[in-house]
């Protein structure tokens, strides 16, 4: 069964239009059967950093506890073979979903569809925002709990194609797993770069902006020189047809206005359907 988690976290996003992935987690919402979706609160305040270097970070703790609480409860009342798949909100919705799937996969690959590679660290962020950290906060211990679930080694950064010069070192030194644009569009690609980190079970995260801006306007930080969505859907699907699915998590969807959110549903509800 897929239960939908649908969390309009914006205080982890850097963007100025932060604020729009509320109307962008709404607006998948409405499309999304009704009995088989959970929402989860979000604070209305941005909240404090607390001098952990990560700004609002009391927020979004705060969501995060209430993620974990409701996919815990999600467990208890389905079984482990409720499939789960995290609605946001920004980048940072991911980890505590990620930390949960880990739990009940010992050997668990995370697949992390972005044009950004969210791996720095509060000491070094340029911007303080926590969706910046997210996949560093999946392999290495940050402040926030759930951090550190799944090593490096089975990690694998799909389609990015604009870092930052320390999130640039750090794969070069950790020897992390990318997966560039070009090379996705053989989907086998994919699958073995999955294989070769010995995973038994597979997460899949979708951060919107791995697309190429011509497949959609509505995210807050496009790259140019993306994914197309045919190419997106194939990568997930020969993933799913070779790895059970521990979990998945859509991001990054802020349109204009809640009427621009029209434009862009129909290429999101195909993502949707590839990852339920």
């Amino acid at each position: 069964m897929t239960r939908f988690f649908v969390v309009p976290q914006w205080q982890g996003s850097p963007a100025a239009r932060a604020m729009h992935l509320i109307d962008g987690a709404e607006a998948i919402a409405g499309d999304l059967p009704r009995a088989a979706t959970v929402r989860i609160d979000v604070p209305v305040e941005a909240g404090e950093s607390l001098d952990t270097g990560i700004r609002r970070f009391s927020a979004l703790t705060r969501v995060r506890d209430a993620l974990t609480d409701a996919l815990q409860a999600g467990v208890a009342a389905h079984g482990t073979d409720d499939h789960s798949v995290v609605i946001g909100g920004d980048c940072g919705v991911a980890v505590p979903a990620i930390a949960h799937a880990a739990t009940h996969h010992e050997t668990l690959a995370v697949v992390w569809f972005d044009a950004h590679g969210d791996l720095n660290t509060p000491g070094g962020s340029p911007s303080g925002a926590f969706s910046g950290m997210a996949l560093r906060a999946v392999f290495d211990d940050l402040p926030l709990a759930g951090s550190g679930a799944v090593p490096a080694e089975r990690v694998v950064l799909a389609g990015v194609r604009e870092l930052d010069t320390p999130e640039q070192q750090l794969i070069d030194e950790a020897e992390l797993t990318t997966v560039d644009v070009d090379v996705l569009a053989d989907p086998a690609a994919l699958v073995e770069a999955v294989a070769a980190t010995g995973a038994t079970a597979v997460y899949l995260h979708v951060d919107l902006d791995v697309l190429d801006p011509a497949a959609i306007t509505g995210v807050a930080l496009p790259v140019p020189f993306g994914l197309s969505l045919d190419e997106l859907i194939a990568a997930v699907k020969a993933v799913r047809a070779q790895f059970p699915l521990a979990g998945a998590s859509i991001a990054g969807f802020a349109p204009a206005s809640p009427v621009a959110a029209v434009d862009d549903l129909g290429t999101i509800l195909r993502i949707v359907g590839a990852l339920a």
